[in-house]
């Protein structure tokens, strides 16, 4: 007898519904499983056949043949266990046959019996509403995330002898609902904050020039000056996720098996800070079976690189397109994944090998060693960091004053109405901040006047900086008026972005 079950597979963030055929006849027992399936799939059948049997029904001791259509495309996972279970059960007998045209069946087995969770369930059942499906039967543990789509239906089951029972009609199961009002009440549940960090007026003053436009930045100083203290705050000023960018967001880290069945959606930006030994695999993503790398986990969010100069120099260099392009394409065999990448880059480094040249304590390097360290980053990576800013060590009296921080709250605020005038200002031309003009765009919209103008030729002149700080220099002003609520930019504008560009007028040059 024939039976088939409709299933879904992922293709990066892309879904397929895929067809479990499964066929019992007789003949010399066995079961064999086709239609492109990787190593977990062919292992699936051992799975299958022990937890019917641990359910207490009889495994079909005939020939079984489980095709999982279309053959083209490659399957990979466990969660083809249940409708293979489902599928075998149904052509053996043991589950009523009706149309199954509108549903479909997602979880791992266990020996016993019991389901356990899968990953990339939200992508799952994003594409599963896309495609028409009106139903979807999943782990109970995955059930809360799955919910998070809406328009469809969300069945949790715990054992294969549920699915059973509520498949014949003897057990009923209610769908489960998302409570959309308590992500709400807590969103934006941060542990660090701003009013932390004592001192570093000016330092404060360029992270949020950075969080305002979107720019990348990058932060210079002696050990101890507190820049990692400073860029593991920076989500926290920057605007609130929308819905749409939280689901985007939440469908990549669960594709990673990083979403935790009690809090399923990710409503905080994302912080990424990978070690300086990362590969480029883990960096931009791939793999034999392609998975989201850091820079896509850190979508919508900040990708902090510490100690920037340690990382290997062509792990580096991977970065250059997916910094312009908010997008990484990972090629294979057998398919082209895309995955999103729009972060804010934020990187921090020694001004030289021992970290104390500029500092109060004495430097021993040669700058010839100097150059040959800030040389380990390539001028391409460098173009692509707007803000670049010497962090100089917090003094005494600002570690023992009582005066109060301003805190992420009210930095935040700030950034929010710098961001809501860009959006406006873009919303013809697709996209969302200062940070993503190309150099038509500057021309159109950074205009500068007579005066500016001679304060730029002069910058260049008297500070020695390089052709690739014009475009970025530019960009920073634009974002500065915007947060001066100025439809011009001013020349103290200009003034103050061209400050923040510390490795152009000092290291290089």
């Amino acid at each position: 007898m024939l039976s088939i079950i409709k299933s879904i597979t992922l293709h990066g963030l892309e879904g397929f519904i895929i067809d479990v055929q499964v066929d019992v006849a007789g003949g010399i027992p066995c079961c064999d499983i086709v239609g492109l399936p990787d190593v977990s799939i062919r292992e699936s059948k051992e799975r299958v056949r022990t937890a019917i049997k641990n359910s207490g029904y009889e495994f079909p001791s005939r020939r079984i043949i489980i095709n999982l259509a279309p053959a083209t495309i490659k399957k990979e996972g466990s969660a083809f266990d249940l409708p293979i279970a489902v599928a075998i059960l149904m052509a053996s007998g043991c589950i009523k046959m009706f149309n199954y045209e509108k549903t479909i069946f997602l979880g791992e087995l266990s020996l016993d019996g019991n389901i356990n969770s899968i990953k990339g369930i939200l992508p799952m059942c994003i594409e599963a509403k896309k495609l028409g499906i009106e139903k979807i039967i999943v782990p109970k543990d995955n059930a809360k995330e799955a919910s998070i789509v809406s328009e469809i239906q969300v069945i949790p089951v715990v054992s294969l002898n549920q699915v059973i029972s509520y498949l014949n009609g003897q057990t009923p199961i209610s769908p489960v609902q998302f409570n959309f009002q308590h992500i709400n009440e807590n969103n934006f549940n941060y542990n660090l904050d701003f009013s932390e960090v004592k001192g570093q007026k000016n330092i404060k003053r360029a992270i949020e020039v950075a969080a305002s436009g979107g720019h990348n930045c990058m932060l210079i100083g002696s050990p101890g000056s507190g820049k990692t203290m400073m860029a593991r705050r920076i989500p926290t000023i920057l605007p609130n996720l929308s819905f749409d960018e939280s689901l985007e967001v939440t469908k990549i880290h669960s594709i990673a098996g990083n979403i935790s069945s009690d809090n399923p959606f990710i409503i905080n930006r994302p912080f990424r800070s990978p070690h300086h030994t990362i590969s480029k695999t883990s960096l931009v993503g791939g793999g034999k079976i392609p998975k989201p790398g850091e820079i896509s986990l850190a979508h919508y969010g900040v990708l902090f690189l510490d100690e920037l100069p340690e990382f290997d120099k062509s792990t580096l260099e991977v970065l250059r397109g997916p910094l312009e392009d908010g997008k990484i394409t990972i090629s294979r065999l057998n398919a082209v994944l895309t995955y999103p990448c729009k972060f804010m880059l934020v990187a921090s480094m020694n001004p030289c090998p021992c970290g104390y040249y500029g500092s109060d304590k004495e430097c021993n390097c040669s700058s010839q060693a100097i150059k040959k360290y800030i040389g380990k980053i390539s001028g391409p990576l460098l173009d692509r960091v707007d803000i670049q800013v010497e962090v100089s060590n917090v003094k005494y009296e600002n570690l023992n004053s009582s005066d109060e921080e301003e805190n992420s709250e009210k930095i935040r605020k700030r950034v929010e109405e710098a961001r809501k005038i860009q959006l406006e200002r873009y919303q013809k031309i697709g996209i969302f901040s200062n940070s993503e003009l190309t150099p038509k765009l500057i021309e159109k919209y950074c205009k500068l006047d007579s005066k500016c103008e001679k304060i730029l030729e002069k910058a260049f002149e008297k500070l020695g900086l390089s052709a690739r700080a014009y475009g970025r220099i530019l960009k920073v002003a634009r974002t500065i008026a915007d947060m001066e609520k100025s439809e011009n930019i001013q020349a103290s504008h200009l003034l103050e972005a061209i400050q923040y560009r510390s490795l152009d007028k000092k290291y290089i040059g």
